[in-house]
């Protein structure tokens, strides 16, 4: 049987400044509107953990915890989490963490966003194919998600909305 690699990368080219993806990734609750988790009135800061129920349809009974690791301006932001925690009859508290890591880069007319998560091959051998393949797929699904968020930020703020 093959094994579970211990990680994967997404990118996606954004057509927003980096400015505009940053406040969308760093602004717990920009973030929780586009990804999908209740985070009105919290704050991501390095150091600390941060919770908010799913929105998601279907994961609306998961609560989405995460330790935050680092917030280099306009440039990298990291946390850490249980990947596809979603079995509410599992505690996960004493598994082994991923790490999620997102990266800006100017690119022509906006932004290259790299999206890695990494730490798999410590996962539970009973979970580690299956949290590989649905964060993997789900990260994809979670791009497609921010770009939309950003298009409709910038239509806002072009008719003079938010």
């Amino acid at each position: 049987m093959k094994p579970v690699p211990n990680s994967f990368e997404r990118k996606i080219t954004l057509k927003a400044s980096r400015s505009h993806v940053w406040r969308a990734l760093v602004d717990a609750e920009a973030f929780g509107q586009w990804f999908g988790v209740a985070l009105e009135g919290r704050r991501f800061i390095a150091g600390e953990w941060t919770q908010g129920q799913v929105t998601y349809p279907g994961y609306e009974h998961v609560l989405w915890n995460v330790l935050i690791e680092r917030v280099e301006p306009q440039q990298l932001f990291s946390f850490r989490w249980h990947p596809y925690a979603v079995n509410p009859k599992i505690d996960y508290s004493q598994e082994p963490t991923t790490l999620v890591k997102f990266e800006l880069q100017d690119f022509e007319d906006g932004t290259l966003l790299k999206v890695s998560e990494s730490g798999f091959a410590h996962i539970p051998d009973i979970r580690q194919k299956e949290a590989y393949y649905m964060d993997s797929r789900g990260w994809e699904e979670q791009l497609s998600r921010l770009e939309q968020f950003l298009a409709e930020s910038a239509r806002a703020r072009e008719s003079g909305g938010a």
